[in-house]
């Protein structure tokens, strides 16, 4: 199964709905197999963010993201990387569309709840910031099989 990291960003935490976020991304059917909540360093987010490092919204970006706790969630399924980032929305909660997280919740430019990686190069790389090795678990949750259908061995 695909793996991405998503962070429920300072906004989302403050705002006191991250266990309505989750709870999407659990009803759709993806896998938590790791989560915590977390302060991000200086370092670690200028590292996280390094591929927007020079863009104007870069230094914004980094001192919103260490501004208060996150939590931050390694979700695993088919597809997971696409599916989250369809239910995240658009970039902009002003122009994102009902039915998606920051359609439903944001209405800020500026503050937009929610990070998910956009590959899985991004998302391998941003899992081993975020999470050693032994905090991402490996179980089969027994709903799987009513998520998927496994009948030709892979899931559909």
């Amino acid at each position: 199964m695909e793996r991405t990291l998503i962070i429920l960003k300072p906004d989302a935490v403050q705002r006191g709905i991250c266990g309505q976020i989750i709870g999407r991304f659990e009803k759709k059917g993806l896998q938590i197999v790791g989560a915590k909540l977390m302060k991000i360093s200086q370092t670690l987010a200028e590292t996280h963010y390094a591929p927007h490092k020079g863009k104007p919204f870069y230094d914004g970006l980094v001192k919103f993201m260490t501004s208060s706790p996150v939590v931050v969630l390694a979700l695993a399924g088919k597809d997971s990387i696409a599916i989250s980032r369809k239910m995240m929305g658009a970039t902009f909660g002003s122009k994102a569309e009902p039915g998606t997280i920051r359609g439903d919740f944001g209405v800020s430019n500026s503050f937009n709840l929610i990070h998910g990686s956009d590959s899985i190069e991004s998302a391998q790389r941003e899992l081993g910031l975020f999470f050693k090795a032994d905090e991402l678990l490996e179980w089969k949750p027994v709903i799987q099989s009513w998520v998927y259908d496994f009948a030709k061995g892979q899931p559909e």
